[in-house]
């Protein structure tokens, strides 16, 4: 098991495993009108044998390299995570994702813990294009986007049903040299 440290305040990335069921279910009864606003994640699972399902499907994709959950938590308490979707060594692209719950917001624990997911995708998986995609009217998730060094690619139109709507969803990238120079001038800066 790993346990990444994302700063002195105690966040922590660590993977969402299916035994870890009990509490993420807890965290999405905290957060599920805060999280389902733009996003359907964690909607369906209503009871731990629902839960335990959901973090099994992603075990089972991380197992075949195509998908992975990672948690965050703060002080020791699970308030949201991020994850690769459409992972696709192969070709070099993948999406990355994240969920909050309201006592995950506005610490940059999203922001901290995507650069690590990048850096390991970019660095040790060799993926060249990593996307991310969110609601037109999710601010803090392109906000995200934007500290992350992404480039805004265009609009797909109304293509998100949800919740009786359709939205429109912004798509960002960034690729592997871009990245490594986000990187670099990151790291120039805290010197």
């Amino acid at each position: 098991m790993y346990a990444i440290s994302l700063g002195d305040d105690g966040a922590e990335l660590r993977p969402l495993e299916p035994w870890h069921a009990e509490e993420f279910l807890a965290h999405l009864d905290r957060g599920r009108e805060f999280i389902g606003r733009f996003i359907a994640f964690g909607s369906k699972e209503t009871d731990v044998a629902s839960a335990r399902a959901v973090l099994q499907r992603y075990a089972d994709l991380r197992a075949a390299d195509t998908a992975s959950l990672h948690g965050l938590w703060l002080r020791g308490e699970l308030v949201g995570g991020v994850l690769f979707l459409n992972f696709d060594a192969d070709r070099g692209n993948c999406e990355v994702g994240c969920w909050l719950e309201p006592a995950g917001t506005g610490r940059g624990l999203v922001t901290r813990a995507m650069r690590v997911l990048i850096d390991f995708a970019v660095e040790e998986r060799g993926i060249h294009r990593v996307e991310w995609i969110a609601a037109v009217d999710n601010q803090a998730s392109l906000n995200v986007a934007r500290r992350l060094g992404m480039t805004r690619e265009g609009v797909r139109r109304e293509s998100h049903p949800h919740h009786g709507v359709r939205l429109d969803l912004e798509v960002w990238s960034i690729l592997a040299p871009e990245w490594r120079a986000v990187r670099a001038r990151a790291a120039h800066s805290d010197h």
